[in-house]
């Protein structure tokens, strides 16, 4: 991949070597002159790829305020400018076949889309038109501060247990930490917003100094500089980013939501001390692959729990924050986070058979620290890396993604793992597993329906055997249930929490 940077990656996120001392030079070319700017032309694709990244998130909502940052993006990326109100952007947009998609985490949101190159100069003008010129109606924010509260106390809350026992487990793996509130925010701090409260958040955080601009395909000579000098009208600094410390581990917690739910939605994680700028990412990414891929059917779990059990519909492992991109498999880019984290999906399980899914994710992670990566699954989870991240920057748009994140993280991850799948071996990759994962680190989140019963089954020292509706399940899988079965949980009353769901996010 071909990437071309205008500004060193000032503030990015670094290795944690320490860096040789710069030279004057290097420390000129460092100092913040304007927007950041990642190229990445292709002059026959007759689309341009635009990203504006800004390094601005959710951990960055004021105490008391959370969802604020999530809403200011909301008021820059879908809603009117000073020149035209909501209804008028759609109208222009339309003949172009075009959109302006906005997302975000943490630490990051972006604005992106993709046009024809015939249209470039229109969408541009209207991106530029949105982040610099937005109108910050008293209908937009209503409008976007009512869909926030909706997606929490109706979808999150209510429709989509895969995703609260996703945002329960941050919640308890973070709490008292600027990761601990889902970006959307919460009941009670999107109700302390004010419209002023969003003028005075995008005056201080919308800056030069925190904006990457992104620009691929088949743009023309000279359209990189030119947009991104246009940013030169917001303010050069802002206000300094928080101090960020990983979050300390809540080992053996339990948190079970309780709610109207067919099935339980289980995840388990602990905070990782690395990144993608740090070397050891490379080798926990294959072990976490070899683990469980996303939403494929080559991970340990997936063939142990879905394939020859037949617990549920999917089961996967990550070494940093994952969201879906879209309607792939893929990792959406331009998340990234300065502290990340192990985590553990079992999508839905039966009720009778959650507490020996819980066991079995943890026997099979235990069984890999203890005695390393198998070598016919390190070259498997190696050959299927190898062609899969390919994968992953197929168009123009998901490769400036991926490059933008290069120049946060330093290293850019398809590159990094093409680079040293090949070389890697056993002792490393059990190095940094043995190093970096720890079972009895976990904490546990559960979104079950009969919450109490669950509670017991789990304090019990009793095993909790499995019980299959077909009787010819092979007899080596049967002879490993009854170890599953009897796995130790180590969990104590004090840990294991229940809340209804209907108070989670709250405040």
């Amino acid at each position: 991949m071909l990437l071309s940077i205008a500004v060193a990656a000032a503030g990015a996120l670094a290795s944690r070597r320490p860096a040789a001392a710069a030279s004057p030079a290097r420390r000129a070319a460092l100092v913040p002159q304007g927007p950041r700017i990642v190229r990445l032309p292709a002059p026959d694709n007759p689309l341009v790829a635009i990203r504006l990244l800004f390094q601005v998130g959710a951990a960055d909502d004021p105490t008391g305020k959370d969802g604020l940052a999530a809403l200011t993006a909301a008021m820059l990326g879908a809603a009117g400018t000073q020149r035209r109100s909501w209804a008028e952007v759609l109208d222009v947009l339309y003949p172009m076949a075009a959109a302006i998609d906005t997302y975000g985490d943490t630490d990051t949101f972006v604005f992106e889309g993709s046009v024809h190159r015939d249209n470039l100069a229109a969408f541009a003008d209207l991106l530029a038109e949105q982040i610099l010129t937005p109108r910050f109606a008293r209908e937009d924010f209503t409008r976007h501060r009512q869909d926030a509260l909706d997606f929490i106390t109706k979808t999150l809350r209510g429709n989509d247990d895969e995703d609260l026992g996703k945002q329960a487990l941050t919640a308890l793996m973070c709490k008292s930490h600027p990761y601990g509130h889902p970006t959307a925010g919460t009941v009670a701090g999107l109700r302390a917003i004010r419209l002023d409260d969003v003028r005075r958040f995008y005056a201080d955080m919308f800056t030069q100094d925190r904006l990457i601009v992104g620009v691929a395909g088949g743009y023309p000579d000279g359209f990189p500089e030119n947009f991104a000098a246009r940013f030169s009208a917001l303010p050069a600094q802002g206000k300094p980013h928080k101090k960020l410390s990983p979050p300390p581990a809540h080992a053996g917690e339990v948190l079970i939501v309780e709610k109207d739910a067919r099935a339980n939605a289980v995840s388990m994680g602990h905070p990782l001390g690395i990144t993608r700028a740090d070397d050891d990412f490379y080798p926990l990414y294959l072990a976490g692959s070899y683990l469980g891929e996303h939403r494929t059917f080559n991970g340990l779990l997936m063939i142990e729990l879905r394939q020859k059990r037949g617990l549920n519909y999917g089961d996967y492992a990550y070494v940093e924050s994952f969201i879906q991109d879209g309607g792939t498999t893929f990792p959406l880019t331009n998340i990234p986070r300065r502290s990340q984290h192990f985590e553990i999906w079992l999508r839905p399980v039966a009720p009778q058979a959650t507490a020996f899914a819980v066991r079995g994710a943890l026997f099979e992670l235990d069984k890999l620290v203890r005695e390393g990566i198998p070598t016919a699954g390190l070259q498997a989870t190696r050959e299927f890396l190898l062609h899969y991240v390919d994968l992953w920057a197929q168009d123009a748009s998901r490769r400036l993604g991926h490059a933008i994140d290069a120049l946060i993280y330093g290293k850019d991850i398809v590159a990094e793992l093409k680079a040293r799948l090949p070389t890697l071996t056993k002792v490393e990759v059990d190095r940094v597993i043995r190093k970096h994962l720890d079972p009895k680190r976990l904490t546990i989140a559960i979104v079950s329906d009969n919450a109490k019963a669950l509670r017991a089954q789990l304090l019990s020292d009793k095993p909790t055997p499995m019980t299959y509706d077909t009787k010819d399940t092979p007899a080596d899988v049967l002879e490993r249930d009854k170890s599953i079965a009897d796995f130790p949980l180590h969990l104590t009353p004090s840990r294991v929490k229940i809340l209804s769901a209907a108070v989670m996010f709250e405040k």
